[in-house]
């Protein structure tokens, strides 16, 4: 086994799913019985590595659990829902038939004989085929759309249909209704049709692209993922593509994506890079079409296969590309966004720390709010290596920008820790150290029960005035790690949200030992767990904030505890520490004042009224197929925002606008960050003041 790599990123979890297709085909041998004639077989490789995997699940996760029947029935519903997660494809009979297999696949992960794998994969396959032909087919008549019917379109809890008929009816109205959405976009019924069949054909003909080890990696991911949601198998395709990633090597635009559904699907957005400065790319956005430079035609990219869409979207360095996006919980049809970005290098400059400064008007007095965000914990350990006494990192770069506003006179700290999704895990027990004049930050506990004890590694404080951590639902890891030491500590309060809890640490497990070229893969494989310096995991739970805020993330959607199969949360006995904070930090006061001040405030009602309307979205599981009803409910949702907005703007005496296209999201303020530097007003002037302890100099 490799020596422990350290990393408190979520991202890098989600990176073994970034691209997941790989043309070519591989043919059954003569004899295989398990298979039908012609269907794709596993190679004798494939049955060596599948061995090897099952034996480091077993022998290093740190569940510690054993790949018995009752695993093999859980591997077997990941593995069809990995196929037709949907319940699009499959029939009741076809399920029923598969069922002899149930309890087979923890003894076909030791043989390595997984032909049955293979053989419901075929059958999929088959009714793939069936699917997309009978779609092509709708296209060839314009439907009816004056009839009043809806379209299910999230059957994720559905049941397995019961014959062809139904599944018929159900393929009418999903072609009917990604017409619908094309009419909605302007396109008449010959541009949407034509549309149609071509992403139809592409998917008709990627079917026919899918090769064995495509299989292979669905079927070792549902035995990795059984086991937790961040243990992964990469194929030696997906191996190079998270080299390249990790390397920073390439230019685009900064995000990992993934096949779901046929929509192309943002898992994530890396830190520093163009659409993690942007801020207008989510994670779950589906990306529609893509286009090159500022007027180019979009191209229709649903259906297409993940490495086709990512040639389109990387490019050269400075170039502009263009996405059409179905925004993350919008149903299909819903109206899309238009997201422009520079391609360019994910850059260390890019993901830096950056400051600046709010004035809050009190009772006469200004006071001086400084604000440093921190996209993500790096270091750059090439230059460390290398000797340059200058090397960056997250914790040099916040030093030196307290030192920059400790000049100008700040009355408190806001360190902004949105969005971050962690990242190098030494960072965030130093930059807990700046606050902290020494004592442990984190513990972490590995599969065999040892617990290791991270301490400040520098002893004295950098800052010991009043500090608060803004956080939201993507705040994980690493970002949980340092909220959480400030909260135990009483250093600081928490604003925001509570984050992702994701509390686990992951192991890349070369499958060739120590081989240059991954031949046969890699695994990544959750070998440990973090905990705050109480005791307490970060694992599903993660860090609830003292001071809550208003967020448009949904938790339910977003979050370890949005993910199957995820780690309870636990508890180990907690180690030594001194709280240093004031009991005159009053959360519950700070709370209470917060909650006034934003029922009074226009910008936050608008955000809370803004929420209410996407979760009212979210809530959707089906839509209605008449043109003229979508049309008017496209109408009112438009008026309901425009209404919302002109509320906001006629509360601050601003004019109002007259439509929808007028409203400018990039001129919307920051309403969270305003609202946090207003508690920390609160905590140096307000009812809530609290005692700043002196300040200990030291150097970083």
């Amino acid at each position: 086994m490799p020596a422990r790599r350290l990393s408190a990123g979520f991202l890098a979890s989600t990176l073994a799913v970034v691209l997941a297709v790989i043309a070519g085909s591989s043919q059954a041998p003569a004899g295989t019985s398990a298979l039908p004639p012609g269907a794709i077989a596993p190679s004798e490789r494939h049955r060596l590595v599948a061995r090897r995997v099952g034996m480091i699940l077993e022998d290093t996760h740190y569940r510690g659990a054993d790949i018995d029947d009752r695993m093999s029935a859980q591997v077997y519903q990941r593995y069809l829902d990995f196929l037709d997660g949907q319940r699009s494809y499959f029939l009741a009979s076809d399920i029923a038939e598969f069922d002899r297999y149930r309890l087979r696949f923890d003894d076909m992960i030791r043989t390595g004989e997984i032909e049955p794998a293979y053989a419901i994969f075929a059958r999929f396959q088959q009714r793939n085929r069936e699917r997309i032909k009978f779609a092509l087919a709708q296209l060839d008549k314009e439907p009816d759309w004056t009839v009043d019917e809806s379209f299910a379109f999230d059957r994720s809890k559905a049941g397995w249909l019961p014959d062809v008929a139904a599944l018929d009816e159900l393929w009418r109205k999903r072609v009917k209704n990604d017409a619908l959405g094309l009419l909605l976009a302007g396109k008449s019924w010959a541009e949407a049709s034509d549309t149609l069949r071509k992403r139809y054909d592409r998917v008709l003909k990627r079917v026919d692209q899918v090769s064995a080890e495509d299989v292979f990696e669905n079927l070792m991911n549902a035995y990795a993922r059984t086991y937790d949601p961040h243990s992964s198998y990469f194929s030696p395709r997906n191996s190079e593509e998270y080299r390249i990633q990790m390397s920073l090597n390439y230019e685009g635009i900064g995000a990992s994506l993934q096949l779901i559904d046929d929509f192309v699907t943002v898992m994530g957005i890396i830190e520093g890079g163009p659409a993690a400065v942007a801020g207008t790319l989510k994670p779950t956005d589906r990306i529609v079409a893509v286009a090159q430079g500022a007027d180019g035609a979009f191209t229709d990219v649903i259906g297409w296969r993940i490495d086709d869409v990512v040639q389109l979207i990387r490019g050269k360095g400075g170039t502009l590309v263009r996405l059409h996006v179905l925004p993350a919980g919008a149903a299909p049809g819903a109206p899309e966004k238009t997201l422009a970005f520079t391609r360019n290098k994910v850059t260390l400059e890019a993901q830096a720390a950056q400051k600046s400064l709010q004035t809050i008007e009190r009772g006469g007095r200004s006071y001086r709010i400084g604000v440093i965000n921190v996209p993500g914990f790096y270091q750059d350990i090439a230059a460390q290596n290398a000797g340059d006494q200058d090397y960056r990192s997250t914790t040099r770069d916040v030093h030196r920008l307290i030192d920059e506003l400790q000049k100008e006179k700040i009355d408190g700290l806001v360190l902004d820790l949105r969005g971050n999704g962690g990242g190098y895990l030494p960072e965030a027990t130093a930059l807990t150290g700046l606050f902290i004049d020494r004592g442990p930050v984190v513990q972490l506990r590995d599969s065999g029960g040892r617990t290791e004890v991270l301490d400040d590694p520098d002893p004295g404080v950098v800052y010991s005035g009043p500090l608060a951590v803004l956080v939201d639902r993507f705040s994980a890891s690493a970002s949980e790690i340092f909220a959480g030491a400030i909260q135990d500590y009483r250093r600081g309060i928490v604003l925001g949200q509570q984050t992702f809890g994701k509390g686990t640490v992951q192991n890349l497990v070369p499958l060739d030992g120590y081989a240059k070229k991954p031949v046969n893969g890699q695994l990544t494989v959750t070998i440990g767990k973090f905990y705050r310096v109480t005791g307490e995991s970060t694992q599903l739970r993660g860090v609830s904030p003292d001071v809550p805020l208003a967020s448009l993330i949904d938790m339910k959607d977003v979050g370890e505890s949005s993910l199957e199969e995820a780690l309870p949360w636990d508890r180990i006995p907690g180690v030594p520490f001194r709280a240093t904070g004031s009991d005159d930090v009053r959360p519950a006061a700070l709370a209470s004042e917060e909650g006034l001040r934003a029922a009074a405030d226009p910008d936050y009602r608008w955000l809370v009224a803004d929420i209410a309307a996407v979760q009212d979205v979210r809530k959707l599981t089906s839509v209605s197929l008449n043109l003229k009803a979508r049309r008017e409910e496209r109408a009112a949702q438009d008026r309901e925002r425009l209404a919302r907005e002109n509320r906001r703007r006629a509360a601050l005496g601003q004019p109002a606008l007259k439509s929808v296209e007028e409203i400018a999201a990039d001129d919307a303020p920051d309403i969270v960050l305003n609202q946090a530097a207003q508690v920390m007003a609160d905590m140096v002037g307000g009812p809530a003041a609290a005692l700043a302890p002196k300040t200990v100099s030291r150097s970083p």
